[in-house]
């Protein structure tokens, strides 16, 4: 049965939309039951456009092309332009999607794309399971000219990052440091902010930087928003018709799919059917024989070779009367022959193959900075200290590197969860990139943790030097990070008391602390946040992942940088100066304390655009007397408002816009000592327990947290859930 005879679509449903052809699942028409449900319908639309184009529903996003598994549609893009006083011309920075139904997801083969020399943006968004999630970049350069124009969106003028899987809803605020005034003269007027096709958009540096419109029209023809398409009325696989595979994929649902020697549509009566491979052209030039599901192809009698290929087939040569034994005398000795040439052949391969990996090794090693490295740990003490693995100890520890043992990614690397020969556990970090930044940052780490012995900072147990990137080799932290035990579990994981609260900090400080003033050189840590502050199996404090950090000379107080951290923890001064001072890591600590106290994200899209930061939303409840109303009510029930409010100024402090107004990383880690060992309630002189009881409920039913306690609220995603409509570009352009 040809390919040709099978339905492609329901009985008197059209299957045809300008040059885009339509099968079902999916239908043309709403509410036509010509496709699988309702979120399968689309709309192809004659009236206004010449030829015609095809939407999801009755809303106005506009598919390119469908296939077993992707929706491509029109991008989303949003932009921000302003004058050379720093006045907005032109806004259209919301960018909020809502995709409707659990039929949707936006594909990881998507990026969320900032270009501009003075613009970041935040993206926030719920994936199939309604959890929140977040990220955003920043595009940063001088001037435009200097901005490579390479095709790659490398953090100059224009940054980029991943999204989750099974991502249901975004929505992003496009925003700029100093409105462009002082990129303004390089002709740099516009950001954008763009969730595209990684593969379909190419920057080209100063050129996209300065025309803001070509740009805009570009992404707007070329670069589509891949979607990924499931069935999600049920897990049964009950659609799919005939000999059908059903593919259950990562973000839920299922699609139905014809097994190899099969075709047909999976989703319509008969389904897939087996066909007959003997009557397809170019199958076999042999004698064909068909079966279920697959074909058998031989050579006609008296030929041999390979029957799948024209000339495939030889006709068998006949050997003369009284031949047989010089032929087989022959026969074996070309045998043997074959055999040693073979044997010659692998030997001087598996030789020449063994040298060329010993040649690239030693490659990777000077490349990975090998030789400056090993002239600095080669000294007592820290020779014995850690150890240079090779290349195939940690490929046996990891697996290959496997996927299935990541346990962590940052922006310096990828860590794997690694197991030796020995059977102990170490956590195994690999760089990301391979370039001299890299590099650097990799000797540095080493450096840096072959100088530091303190029980709160995580231990370099060794390296390796021969893979293509640099890697280091920990040892394992099993109970996540700080960041997890917070924001994962609404007011933090059952073990986070206050009085844990405050150890970590206290731990977390001491250890800063002892980088500062008491390693063999000061060493600023550079990324100090949550996500960097790990816990053992007893719930111990580990500070980790330098690979940001510098060491500070012993005759300078600050080192100038090029600015690197996280958003939400990136002092200003240090980012507006370039100069980096311990400072820098106390203000990122002190964001730290707010997460401790409020529970909250250092960045949240619920709040106001002023309050976005949590430091600012956390200063300006301290100066208007709010700070019980934004408190994490636990730590309202376990901690006394006295300690609650000491930590609060020592946040305050650490947070303050100016860096030598802030206190040292020595006089925190002292401050919070202190703090723990003060156990006393203020009321218990004054109130019984049951007063005091009775008083912490009052407060907990009053109206004091007026402020939204959870970071990422969920109502405004719920309001859009059920909706049917899907919006579209702007239509005018930045310029």
């Amino acid at each position: 049965m040809a390919f040709t005879s099978f339905p492609l679509a329901k009985p008197g449903c059209n299957t045809q939309c300008g040059n885009l052809t339509v099968g079902y699942p999916f239908g043309i028409g709403v509410d036509l039951k010509c496709s699988i449900g309702r979120h399968f319908d689309l709309t192809c639309n004659s009236t206004h456009y010449d030829p015609p184009k095809l939407f999801i529903g009755l809303g106005n996003l506009e598919v390119w092309n469908i296939t077993d598994d992707e929706l491509r549609i029109n991008p989303f893009v949003a932009y921000k332009c302003y004058d050379e006083y720093g006045n907005v011309t032109q806004d259209e920075t919301s960018l909020r999607r809502n995709l409707g139904s659990l039929t949707y997801s936006f594909s990881q083969k998507n990026k969320f794309t900032v270009i501009g020399c003075d613009d970041f943006a935040i993206i926030n968004g719920t994936d199939n399971e309604g959890a929140a999630v977040a990220s955003g970049c920043f595009g940063f350069c001088n001037n435009p000219n200097d901005v490579p124009d390479d095709g790659n969106c490398s953090g100059l003028g224009c940054c980029e990052t991943s999204i989750p899987k099974g991502l249901k809803y975004i929505t992003s605020t496009l925003s700029s440091f100093n409105n462009h005034t002082s990129v303004h003269g390089y002709d740099n007027n516009c950001g954008l902010t763009i969730l595209g096709e990684d593969q379909s958009f190419k920057f080209h540096g100063a050129q996209d930087l300065k025309n803001a419109t070509e740009l805009f029209e570009r992404i707007t023809s070329n670069v589509p928003t891949v979607l990924e398409w499931v069935i999600r009325d049920s897990e049964d696989c009950s659609e799919c018709k005939g000999d059908t595979t059903c593919i259950h994929p990562d973000i839920g649902g299922y699609r139905c799919g014809c097994k190899e020697g099969y075709e047909g549509n999976p989703y319509l009566d008969p389904g897939c059917q087996d066909i007959n491979e003997c009557e397809v052209k170019g199958k076999c030039y042999g004698r064909c024989n068909n079966t279920v599901g697959r074909y058998i192809c031989t050579c006609p009698q008296g030929y041999e070779g390979n029957a799948t290929i024209l000339d495939g087939c030889q006709p068998v040569a006949k050997p003369s009367k009284g031949s047989n034994f010089s032929v087989l005398t022959f026969i074996l000795a070309l045998v043997f022959s074959l055999v040693v040439i073979v044997c010659g052949v692998t030997a001087i391969l598996f030789g020449i193959r063994k040298k060329n990996i010993m040649k690239l090794r030693e490659k990777f090693f000077e490349k990975n900075g090998g030789t400056f490295l090993k002239q600095k740990i080669d000294a007592p003490g820290i020779r014995d200290a850690v150890i240079m693995f090779s290349a195939e100890q940690l490929w046996k520890a990891t697996d290959n590197y496997s996927e299935e043992r990541v346990i962590g990614q940052g922006g310096y690397g990828v860590v794997f969860k690694g197991i030796l020969a020995d059977k102990s556990v170490v956590a195994v970090k690999k760089s990301k990139l391979i370039d001299g930044t890299q590099t650097e940052q990799f000797i540095n780490e080493v450096l840096i943790l072959t100088q530091i012995i303190h029980r709160n900072v995580v231990k370099l147990l060794g390296f390796c030097l021969e893979e293509e990137v640099p890697v280091l080799v920990y040892e394992f932290i099993a109970n996540n990070t700080l960041y997890y035990h917070l924001h994962y579990e609404l007011g933090g994981m059952s073990w986070l008391s206050w009085d844990n609260r405050l150890r970590v900090a206290t731990e977390s400080a001491d250890a800063l602390g002892y980088l500062h003033s008491q390693a063999t050189m000061p060493i600023i840590h550079r990324d100090v946040k949550s996500t960097n502050i790990l816990l053992d199996e007893n719930y111990t404090t580990k500070i980790s992942d330098f690979g940001a950090s510098r060491l500070v000379p012993l005759d300078h107080d600050q080192v100038t940088t090029l600015v690197q951290g996280t958003l939400g923890y990136l002092d200003p001064e240090y980012f507006h100066t370039s100069q980096l001072t311990e400072k820098s890591d106390v203000y990122s600590f002190g964001v730290v304390l707010a997460e401790l106290i409020t529970g909250q994200k250092p960045l949240c899209a619920n709040r106001t655009n002023e309050e976005k930061n949590l430091a600012t939303y956390f200063v300006r409840a301290m100066k208007e007397n709010c700070l019980f109303e934004i408190v994490e009510p636990r730590i309202l029930r376990e901690g006394t408002f006295e300690q609650i409010q000491q930590v609060a100024d020592l946040a305050k402090r650490c947070v303050n816009l100016q860096g030598i107004d802030r206190p040292t990383m020595k006089e925190v880690a002292m401050e919070l000592e202190n703090l723990k060992k003060s156990k006393t309630h203020p009321w218990v002189q004054q109130q019984t327990n049951e007063e005091s009881k009775s008083l912490i409920l009052e407060i907990e039913r009053s109206d004091l947290y007026e402020v939204p306690l959870i970071p990422y609220a969920s109502s405004e995603w719920e309001s859009h859930s059920g909706s049917s409509n899907f919006m579209g570009l702007p239509d005018n352009k930045p310029r």
